[in-house]
């Protein structure tokens, strides 16, 4: 396996990272299509309020490529290494919400269902825990879902978060009366994963 690459993007500080099979990189607008197709899959959005139309996913590109150019991370365009093809995104994001446990990083993924159960997210996500502790240096990363989101859970589980139901929590973003409000959180301690992850 390739080891991790990251070199300087000529457009911000925040860097291409490579893994073996995925490219993490700068939006284009040529993504925008294929990434309003995936916010338009009833199955990719199954755990979220609704379908985004054209203009909100638009708006979530914009806002993503403002996290890379604020900070230098953020939800990187994920790219398949072999065809070039768009799959989704995967990254480390700044909540824009207030809870008990922010201000936090989070790290979280959505990829195309014709990519799930490949090992993908857990690929990115995984290169991206090493990029926030050793790089970065952040103390700790944190993710959340519905409870539904089995996937999701797996992936955060392989990762080596652990789950806390004591930290469980409504999203402030939901409805009240909506069931996805309820979420459940899973962290990941900087000195937790360097002791099972040697430097």
């Amino acid at each position: 396996m390739d080891p991790p690459v990251q070199s300087a993007d000529k457009m911000t500080a925040a860097p291409i990272i490579r893994t073996e099979r995925l490219i993490l990189r700068r939006w284009r607008d040529s993504d925008r299509e294929q990434f309003a197709r995936m916010n338009r899959d009833p199955a990719v959005m199954e755990h979220f309020p609704a379908l985004l139309s054209r203009e909100e996913s638009d708006a979530l590109v914009d806002r993503a490529e403002a996290h890379l150019e604020q900070h230098g991370f953020g939800p990187w365009a994920a790219e398949l290494r072999e065809s070039q093809e768009l799959i989704g995104y995967v990254g480390l994001v700044i909540p824009r919400f207030e809870a008990v446990f922010t201000p936090c990083v989070e790290i979280g993924w959505r990829l195309a269902r014709e990519h799930w159960g490949k090992g993908l997210a857990t690929e990115g996500a995984g290169t991206l825990v090493r990029h926030g502790f050793e790089v970065l240096k952040l103390p700790e990363l944190v993710s959340f879902t519905v409870p539904a989101n089995l996937r999701s859970l797996r992936v955060m589980e392989k990762l080596g978060m652990t789950h806390d139901a004591l930290d469980d929590f409504d999203h402030p973003s939901i409805p009240a009366d909506n069931s996805l409000r309820r979420h459940v959180l899973y962290r990941l301690k900087r000195d937790d994963w360097s002791g099972a992850n040697p430097l």
